[in-house]
């Protein structure tokens, strides 16, 4: 059992004031994986200040100078690849071969990303008269959730200090350990002390210290709505710059010209990636009523096809979720399906045959005939639970998809790009996938609506942490 007993503030690692512990779980098997400090307002208090010392040095610190230090934590998260990717996956759950394709090439593009546009980003202008600067917007408190725990520390804190801002990191405490890893790879590149802090606890008591911290200027936040709400809620009393990225409830719409055997097992990979617990995953699948019995049997068949299992084990593609907490609550969505007469197609509440009972375990599930107001099509389950839902035409179709509170992400399958396109134009989100179009870490990444509001990854994530200043000139006397 791992056992973290020390936070990294001001380039130190540092006995907490806080004198409890939080105990992490193996989704695997349930056993006690580690423990970490459970921090407290005075630790909040320190790692803050630590980051306001720090701040006018390195925001003045020159892009390159930067830079290279983005650099150097690229470099050092490649060479710890296989280290951090069975971390992830241990305290998690994601299969281990994906992983290490995700869980951390993710972060490491991110970091080199960062640290290649800093040498052209656009930091002044001249506008008429007026010069106009983009300067950091000071001390940044990021919350990260456990589901692509390094992932979206990555987006926030690169960018952040891409920016010139200074960082104090509170990881989920599901999930935690990855970000002591980070911490270590940023000591170990030198970058300046109290330029990035870690601290860890529940959000009750260490995060709310943050988020109302007077010397803090920007929160940016990744986790439900709930959450998000309250963030809003107390950071308004400061005026804070808040980020948010929110929850989702997905819809894919395959169009009646689309392939449908390319189309639904593309869909159902999307819902199920990272065992349903995606933000942006596609958790309705909009069919054309004429097709429904069509995508119904392919979808079971791709959905059957998939093998729960131990995540480090070179043949399991659907790992646990990443908590008790977790696995009841998906549960109980099922149940609530099947009790409001959704037809279960596959899957369900029991456990997956042949698999460790003491695990975090979901079958993957998929539900058919869903109607569009009932619980499973309206609420995000954060499971490999996928709900087919049928249209009549392209509008009713566009109608059903935007009726819900969430607008992160989308997707529209069709014979052309072009169609599709249409469609997409049509969706109140922030992405839409094309015919299964890939993730792009240069494209902005949010949500419209419930889903939240700001930008993460690509030159939008950056702008996210940084402010204008207008310095007006005397125009030059005529001749």
């Amino acid at each position: 059992m791992e056992q973290r007993t020390q936070f990294y503030i001001d380039g130190q690692w540092l006995a907490p004031a806080g004198k409890g512990s939080i105990e992490v779980f193996s989704p695997t098997d349930g056993a006690l994986l580690a423990t970490i400090p459970q921090g407290n307002a005075a630790d909040a208090d320190a790692a803050v200040m630590a980051a306001r010392r720090a701040f006018d040095a390195w925001s003045a610190t020159p892009a390159a100078e930067r830079a290279a230090f983005l650099k150097k934590i690229q470099e050092g998260l490649k060479a710890r690849t296989d280290e951090i990717a069975r971390t992830i996956t241990l305290e998690m759950g994601m299969p281990y071969k994906m992983s290490q394709r995700i869980q951390v090439g993710s972060p490491t593009a991110s970091f080199g990303m960062y640290s290649k546009m800093l040498a052209d980003f656009p930091f002044e202008e001249r506008v008429g008269n007026s010069k106009v600067v983009r300067e950091a917007v000071g001390v940044v408190v990021a919350i990260t959730p456990w589901n692509y725990p390094l992932h979206q520390i990555a987006a926030k804190v690169a960018a952040a200090l891409g920016a010139g801002c200074t960082v104090v990191l509170k990881p989920s405490e599901v999930a935690p350990l990855n970000a002591f890893l980070l911490a270590e790879i940023i000591d170990a590149a030198g970058v300046p002390a109290g330029v990035f802090n870690l601290v860890t606890g529940y959000g009750p008591a260490i995060g709310e210290a943050l988020v109302t911290h007077r010397e803090v200027d920007m929160v940016s936040f990744t986790g439900s709505t709930r959450a998000g709400t309250r963030v809003s809620e107390l950071a308004s009393a400061t005026v804070k710059r808040v980020a948010l990225e929110l929850g989702g409830k997905s819809a894919a719409i395959i169009l009646d010209d689309a392939d449908f055997k390319v189309a639904v097992k593309g869909v159902v990979g999307n819902c199920y990636l990272n065992s349903g617990q995606t933000c942006t995953a596609h958790t309705r699948m909009l069919v054309p009523a004429t097709r429904y019995a069509e995508a119904a049997q392919i979808a079971v068949e791709v959905a059957r096809a998939y093998r729960p299992g131990d995540p480090m084990n070179p043949e399991t593609s659907l790992g646990p979720l990443a908590s008790k907490m977790q696995q009841d609550r998906v549960r109980d969505f099922i149940a609530k399906g099947m009790a409001e007469g959704c037809e279960l197609l596959t899957g369900g509440a029991e456990l997956p045959k042949d698999i460790n009972p003491a695990g975090y375990y979901v079958a993957p599930t998929i539900f058919g005939k869903v109607n569009p107001d009932s619980t499973i099509a309206r609420e995000e389950i954060f499971g490999p639970v996928l709900s087919i839902i049928t249209y009549t035409d392209e509008d009713d179709a566009v109608r059903i998809a935007n009726s819900t509170v969430y607008g992160l992400a989308g997707g529209v399958w069709s014979a052309t790009d072009e169609h599709a396109e249409q469609v997409a134009r049509r969706l109140r989100t922030g992405q839409v996938e094309i015919n299964g179009g890939p993730f792009n870490i240069y494209a902005p990444f949010g949500g419209y609506k419930q889903s939240g509001n700001g930008r993460e990854l690509g030159k939008y994530g950056l702008e996210d942490f940084l402010e204008y200043k207008a310095m007006q000139f005397r125009p030059a006397p005529k001749a």
